[in-house]
């Protein structure tokens, strides 16, 4: 009997019985989804980066290391294992394509998986190619493929289609955000290979294997080897960096959507439980008066949310794994950025339980709302539920409350007396608002930057990227013959910390360089600017000092201003300060207005690239970027109607007596719509208006969590506005809409019957 009941009941109430799984769903699926991207991404990657044999630590030096210089590092206690290694960026010859050509010494260390075709071997004369750059560009095994580097040629046979742990997210230098495989891929040749094509063994960098510490090992490499080199961790290095970024901007998202979705969720439960136990009193009443006992029907009615909990739950999983598997794939938007072999997912452990204790909650929910609703007899539970005595508020004491309209006393009074469901209203609204303002905001914020760093700072053609080898002397030659500005950044110590130290030619405007106002501005030769995110080491007029690694040199520099550096953490100079302090650098770059087929190869150049080949990749973030976007804006839809329609559909049934009293009285359907559309507009407005504020300060949380490697400013265009509040507001109005047609089923007669 009592299943059959439940079934009636659930009938009955269905508008608030679906609200109520819809909320539950949606906030145990976005929980569960963004926290199964995270960890997914996390298991996969680590579990990649081990197979691959990834290094915990780079060393680097311009000039090259040498045999003994490795056989130094290995010797170190604590190091498991060390190799020359290098990583350069070539021409695919007679394509304006290029790709990281790397060669490991030590094959022990940052190595390949082997996707098809032949295992690495030393003695093989081939290529191993990257397999998302082969599709690309529709290279196959047994093709031929020639790279161009510093003037010679690299031809072999691609015997391999591979993926690397070094290559895991494979951009060509700091510049490009997203890869691009039609564009840039990576390669893998034997030291054999290297040095039959170049002569000789030219190997910058050693990559390591350690669990050491950092300053550990800085200090065991400065005795091995009797001088300061350049050590940076994996922390650092672009695929391990990235791939824990996205991590932590999974954990942060986790932490803040699904929070809203489960506490508003929750909340929506205990406002709409504690109306269906009000409404169902005399229901409660009749199975006692039959001899139902009290923990029967406790029993019963505690049901109602353990049943809402089981079915959201279940449908939350469904959505979870939806949710992840749009981002987790290898044709998501993380397949865009990562090359994986792997793409499983795997429900972090903690997950489980905080599912298992939402579907406690709501039915200890169902528990308290029915519990109060047994005390007396059967006589006292057959009494209709009758809200209790209000006093006259604040607002009716005041004078002008007698000249108010009707309407207004009456909606003022009907928020004061129903507290509860007003302020879900307002949480409603202000969720709805938040995930409009953070997801349009974040979208304007991102077009901001990309307009800055294309048409403001980037002002070239083609970036042509300088050998290793090359004199400084004749890249500047080059770069007065191509009317281009160039480079030379280096790596320093700076306060303890690992920065970049840039030094550009400017004289033709190639880079041009923002103020903290977003504002062009000249970069003088007084002094060295600090990017915005070293603002607070020093002030303008201090003096600073740092150290550039693979020197013993340390410089004392005044600084001179501060400068919005949008990609890098860095300290900026001129040539002509680094020349007056005595800097040592090295030019790696040259911009210019010359387009790469004009630019003869020599042996000065390892590759070039077009200025609109790097900005497409931005193109392929801003789509991710966008998708991101339409999942907030659907979502604030889904909250902001499942919350309002099912307290407006309670609001209804709570003044069910109270409109069909209105009706007799000669109110027609159409004012009494007004009444309740008009409630929904007051706490529409009231809503927005906190909503905006707060939608802006999660948007600011979210980009200093989110993206805090990048000098975002803050951005929020009239159209964001608009589309937010226009879009609540249309979400108001329409369940206000939906909700006011139901006057029409009033029937007067039945409402206003006492009970007997």
């Amino acid at each position: 009997m009592l299943i059959r009941k439940l079934y009636r009941t659930a009938w009955r109430y269905k508008s608030q019985f679906l609200s109520m799984i819809i909320m539950i769903s949606i906030g145990v699926g976005i929980f569960l989804g963004f926290n199964m991207e995270w960890k997914s991404l996390e298991i996969d990657a680590m579990n990649f980066l081990e197979d691959t044999k990834y290094a915990d630590f780079r060393l680097y030096e311009e000039g090259g290391f040498s045999k003994e210089d490795v056989r130094a590092i290995q010797d170190i206690s604590g190091v498991e294992a060390a190799t020359r290694y290098l990583s350069v960026n070539v021409a695919v010859k007679d394509a304006k394509k290029s790709v990281a050509l790397n060669v490991s010494e030590n094959y022990t260390v940052s190595t390949m998986l082997v996707m098809e075709g032949e295992a690495y071997d030393e003695d093989v004369d081939g290529i191993w190619l990257s397999d998302k750059f082969a599709i690309a560009n529709d290279f196959s095994l047994g093709d031929t493929m020639t790279l161009t580097y510093a003037g010679a040629e690299i031809t072999g046979e691609i015997i391999g289609l591979v993926k690397s742990g070094e290559n895991m997210i494979c951009v060509a230098d700091a510049n490009q955000l997203m890869p691009d495989y039609e564009t840039f891929g990576f390669a893998y040749i034997s030291p054999k290979k290297l040095e039959k094509t170049l002569g000789f063994a030219f190997y910058p960098q050693i990559n390591v294997i350690s669990h050491m510490e950092k300053s550990q090992l800085e200090n065991a490499v400065k005795d091995a080897l009797g001088r300061t080199i350049l050590v940076t961790d994996k922390d650092v290095h672009t695929p391990y960096a990235g791939v824990m970024s996205e991590v932590e901007e999974g954990k942060t998202m986790g932490s803040i959507l699904p929070v809203l979705f489960l506490a508003i969720g929750i909340l929506t439960m205990v406002t709409t439980m504690h109306r269906i136990a009000a409404n169902e009193k005399v229901q409660i009443g009749t199975l006692k008066a039959l001899g139902f006992r009290d923990k029967k029907i406790l029993l019963h009615y505690t049901s109602y949310g353990l049943v809402i909990g089981l079915l959201g739950t279940l449908l939350g999983v469904t959505l979870g794994y939806f949710v992840a598997s749009l981002i987790v794939s290898p044709t998501g938007m993380m397949g865009t950025y990562l090359d994986l072999p792997d793409w499983s997912l795997t429900i972090p452990g903690f997950c489980i339980p905080v599912m298992a204790v939402t579907v406690g909650m709501l039915t200890l929910i169902s528990y308290l709302s029915v519990k109060k609703m047994l005390k007396g007899t059967a006589a006292d539970a057959l009494r209709p539920y009758a809200p209790k005595a209000m006093k006259k508020s604040v607002l009716e004491k005041l004078p002008f409350w007698e000249n108010l309209p009707f309407a207004t006393k009456w909606n003022v009074r009907d928020i004061l007396r129903h507290k509860s469901r007003s302020a879900m209203t307002l949480v409603g609204v202000v969720g709805c608002m938040l995930l409009l303002v953070g997801g349009l905001g974040m979208k304007d914020t991102m077009a901001s930057f990309m307009v800055m760093l294309d048409e403001d700072i980037s002002n070239y053609t083609t970036k042509i990227n300088i050998s290793d080898a090359a004199d400084n002397e004749a890249v500047k030659e080059l770069a007065t013959q191509v009317n281009g500005d160039w480079l030379a950044s280096t790596g320093i110590s700076y306060e303890g910390n690992t920065i970049s130290l840039e030094i550009y030619r400017k004289d033709n405007k190639k880079i041009r360089f923002l103020s903290e106002d977003n504002e062009l501005m000249e970069l003088g030769d007084e002094g060295v600017y600090l990017c915005l995110r070293l603002a607070d080491t020093a002030d303008i007029g201090d003096t600073i000092e740092f150290s550039p690694y693979g020197s013993e040199e340390t410089y004392q520099v005044k600084v001179a201003g501060y400068v919005r550096s949008l990609m890098s953490e860095c300290i900026i100079m001129t040539e002509k300060y680094a020349d007056s302090v005595g800097m040592e650098y090295h030019i790696g770059a040259v911009y210019t207005d010359v387009t790469q087929d004009d630019i003869e190869d020599s042996d000065l150049i390892s590759d070039k690239q077009d200025k609109d080949t790097i900005m497409d990749t931005y193109d392929t973030f801003m789509e991710i970027m966008n998708l991101m976007v339409i999942i907030f804006v659907v979502a604030a839809v889904v909250l902001g109607t499942v919350v309002l329609y099912n307290l407006g559909v309670m609001s209804y049934v709570e003044r069910y007596r109270e409109l069909a009293t209105l009706k007799v009285l000669g109110y027609r359907d159409k004012h009494i719509g007004k009444l309740l559309i008009s409630q929904n507009i007051w706490l529409t407005i009231i809503g927005v208006l906190i909503g905006l504020p707060a939608g802006v300060g999660v948007l600011y949380v979210l980009i200093t969590s989110l993206v805090s490697e990048y000098e975002l400013c803050l951005t929020l265009g009239v159209l964001t506005y608009s589309v937010s509040i226009l879009l609540t507001f249309g979400v108001s109005l329409m369940v206000g809409f939906m909700v006011a047609r139901k006057n029409q089923k009033i029937d007067m007669v039945e409402a206003l019957k006492c009970a007997e």
